[in-house]
């Protein structure tokens, strides 16, 4: 299935932008992948010689695909026009287990705990190539269009 019409309504451009595909989003989850460009801003110093993805950025990905993806398709099917989104990020509780290193291509699964009042919470894990968990929490945004 093409999910281009939801990539399309994301807010963000490069360098900000965490999402390369999406492989599945439906009423409950959504699933989507991103590749962590070698070049990337936020490699130079952080750290010194051994570069790592800041969780940061790791729980930004984690909430583009997870929640913002997933929010956008739940909007849709409200039928609402889509033209002029607004988001914030109301809460986040992330756990790391892994680094994610330059030029690595991580899985994004998020799963709906609740959607109401233009409020999304989803349980989120973020994969590697080789399904080993990299981090997992619960994120929680605000999303609607302008008009509301």
């Amino acid at each position: 299935m093409d999910y281009k019409n939801i990539l399309e309504k994301l807010p963000y451009s490069s360098p900000f932008l965490f999402v390369d595909e999406l492989l599945k989003v439906n009423e409950k989850s959504a699933e989507g992948i991103y590749n962590f460009p070698v070049d990337s801003f936020f490699y130079k110093g952080h750290f010194k010689n051994n570069p790592v993805t800041p969780g940061v950025i790791l729980t930004e990905c984690m909430a583009q695909i997870g929640v913002v993806c997933l929010g956008i398709f739940l909007l849709q099917n409200e039928k609402n026009d889509l033209n002029d989104i607004k988001l914030a990020l109301s809460s986040s509780e992330v756990e790391f287990y892994l680094p994610v290193y330059p030029g690595e291509t991580v899985k994004v699964i998020s799963e709906k705990l609740f959607y109401r009042f233009n409020k999304l919470k989803c349980e989120v894990r973020m994969y590697d190539k080789e399904e080993k968990l990299i981090c997992r929490g619960k994120i929680a945004g605000m999303i609607k269009n302008e008009s509301e």
